[in-house]
């Protein structure tokens, strides 16, 4: 019949795991093609040359492997965080802000206290800020949702920005140049440096972070806290009914959330720059909404999706830099693939049927 849709889009019913990564590889595999097209077109090497280049970027040294494992990690601490508060429904897009806050109590520790506490007592001082400072922070929404109903996306987005204003104001206060710049903090001394473990400085964190995942995989899964705020986030009004006190959960799972950035701000000024600025976050508060959701809330399934992103980004800035281009093409590189991945999600969640030639006019073969 004339006005008949060619095709139809349906929901589709829950895939097996096995198949949504199928998915999700075959998206990258087209990325990968679309990215060494557009390198090929651009600097004349061949598609193969692109491919060997990303990977030399993560694993072409021991020291790249290395770095990989840092990034990877961080962006997984990071991913965990905000975890908690999305199986809740609380779409808590401040972790940006939330990290800067604890490492700007990490570096608040170390500048104000590096030199008149021992090392034995100021890096549990220094853990113990951190993550404190980051709770808080992230706690000033959460009250305001729960008692108030407030917007707590709008929330938490705006107050990364004030956490940068504070990180900028602290690093002219702190700055003895003018600059602006911290610097290393306590060179001389290493005051509130994180010990470096078997001659590798990004050892801990692998460690720390390792050590979350498969924490908070637990607290999700097998706790009753981890229950409750699965059940909040399916229905409030369910929770409410079966006796779970919603706004004492949204409080206790948003400052879980805050102190687990307070963490990766810890980390990454104790242990990997020993500074702060207001890029010390690099943007992974955004990037692991994304690695997030991309797991389904998770944990296991996040370490594969911060790899996969971390060795993207690696790749991509690695052919910048070898093919002589700016960091910026890096940059449209990686926009190309977390493009392939985001649309894969749709083929996940959705069918798409044709118009078969068969069908009779007037008639339909659904």
């Amino acid at each position: 019949m004339k006005g008949t849709p060619l095709f139809h889009i349906s929901k589709r019913a829950a895939l097996p795991w096995y198949q949504s990564w199928g998915i999700r590889l075959a998206a990258i595999i087209l990325a990968l093609a679309v990215c060494a097209l557009v390198t090929t077109l651009l600097t004349g090497v061949s598609p193969i040359g692109v491919y060997v280049t990303i990977i030399q970027g993560s694993f072409g040294t021991v020291r790249k492997f290395w770095v990989l494992l840092q990034e990877l990690a961080i962006l997984l601490c990071v991913s965990l965080a905000v975890t908690p508060a999305f199986k809740m429904r609380f779409w808590n897009i401040g972790g940006e802000g939330q990290v800067l806050i604890g490492g700007l109590a990490t570096a608040a520790c170390m500048f104000y206290l590096g030199n008149r506490l021992p090392g034995w007592l100021l890096i549990p001082v220094m853990i113990l800020a951190s993550l404190a400072a980051a709770g808080i922070w992230a706690l000033i929404p959460a009250i305001f949702k729960a008692k108030w109903n407030t917007n707590e996306t709008l929330f938490t987005l705006m107050m990364n920005y004030v956490a940068i204003q504070l990180v900028s104001y602290f690093c002219n206060v702190w700055d003895r140049k003018g600059s602006g710049i911290v610097g290393i903090i306590n060179p001389n001394t290493q005051a509130g440096w994180f010990p470096v473990l078997a001659g590798r400085e990004y050892l801990l964190n692998v460690i720390v972070v390792a050590v979350l995942t498969v924490a908070l995989y637990a607290y999700l899964r097998y706790t009753k806290h981890g229950y409750e705020l699965s059940v909040v986030g399916e229905s409030e009004r369910t929770a409410r009914y079966v006796g779970i006190k919603v706004e004492r959960v949204i409080l206790r799972t948003m400052l879980l959330s805050g102190a687990l950035c307070g963490v990766c701000g810890l980390l990454l000024v104790g242990g990997t720059d020993h500074t702060i600025s207001t890029t010390t976050a690099g943007g992974r508060g955004f990037t692991a909404v994304m690695v997030s959701w991309l797991a389904k809330f998770n944990p296991i399934f996040m370490v594969l999706t911060s790899f996969l992103l971390a060795f993207l980004s690696r790749g991509s800035s690695q052919i910048a830099q070898n093919f002589g281009l700016n960091h910026s093409f890096g940059d449209i590189l990686t926009g190309i693939i977390l493009f392939f991945i985001i649309g894969s999600e749709f083929f996940i969640n959705y069918r798409i049927s044709f118009r078969t030639g068969g069908e009779k006019e007037g008639g339909s073969n659904a």
